[in-house]
Order: structure tokens, then sequence, then C-alpha cells
């Protein structure tokens, strides 16, 4: 295990599948052997559909290595129960909301936190998937 420490990502999704999914894609993407911290918040704790403040306080907590902490959120309140997380101060102290799109922002987050990129950069590289064209 390396000594170096890496950016903690946290997925928070509506779906527990989804962000399991994503993570396990972001995970899988990263290629160089590299273990990047990865968390998903999916559902509720009864595994219902929706958002879980413990979930996503518990995921955070668990992907912290001290170089901060990239979360990522798919909807309205996913996106909502993070801020009001963040604003009760109940997450780790370096730790950001991306505004990045889910899926693609994910990947360029694990790829660019594998490289021991900061969370400035970490958080620069989610931003920029916005500008992925597909056509």
């Amino acid at each position: 295990m390396s000594e170096r420490k890496l950016v903690g990502i946290v997925l928070v999704s509506h779906s527990a599948t989804v962000a399991e999914s994503v993570a396990d894609l972001a995970r899988g993407l990263v290629g160089d052997g590299t273990d990047v911290p990865v968390a998903a918040a999916g559902g509720t704790e009864d595994g219902r559909f929706g958002t879980s403040a413990a979930l996503i306080t518990r995921a955070a907590a668990e992907v912290d290595q001290g170089a901060g902490v990239a979360v990522l959120a798919d909807l309205g309140s996913a996106v909502l129960t993070v801020k009001a997380l963040l604003e009760d101060d109940e997450l780790p102290h370096d730790i950001r909301l991306l505004d990045a799109p889910f899926v693609e922002g994910a990947i360029a987050a694990a790829v660019t936190a594998a490289t021991g990129a900061d969370l400035t950069a970490v958080e620069a590289a989610a931003g920029e998937a916005y500008a992925y064209r597909k056509v």
C-alpha cells in the first residue's frame, strides 16, 4: 500500500446500484493499479431510493486520507443533502461538493486523484467533464 495520500471521492446517488456501479467504473478505469479511495453513498439506509446523510457522512470518513474529499451528487435532493451536511459542518474539513456530471465527472476525478493531484486539480478535472462532446 502506498503512503501517498490521495483525494478521496464520494459518489452520492438516489440509487445504491447507480452509486456502486459508477464507483466500480471509476476504480476500474484508473488503470495504473492505484487504489483510489472511492466510496458510494447511494439510496437510503434501508435500501430504498433516496439519499441518506448518514451514508454520505460514513462514506466521506471512509475515503478521507487527509488530502481532501471530492463529492459528486446526481440529482436535486442528493445535492441538497450534501450542502446541508457542509453547512452543518458534519463532513471532513477539506471536502468539496463538485459541480460536474455524475458519471463523466467521477471518472475524471478518480483518474486525476490517482495521479496524486490535489483537491483543486481533481475539482477542475471533474468540472471539465461538462465540455466532453459526444457528437
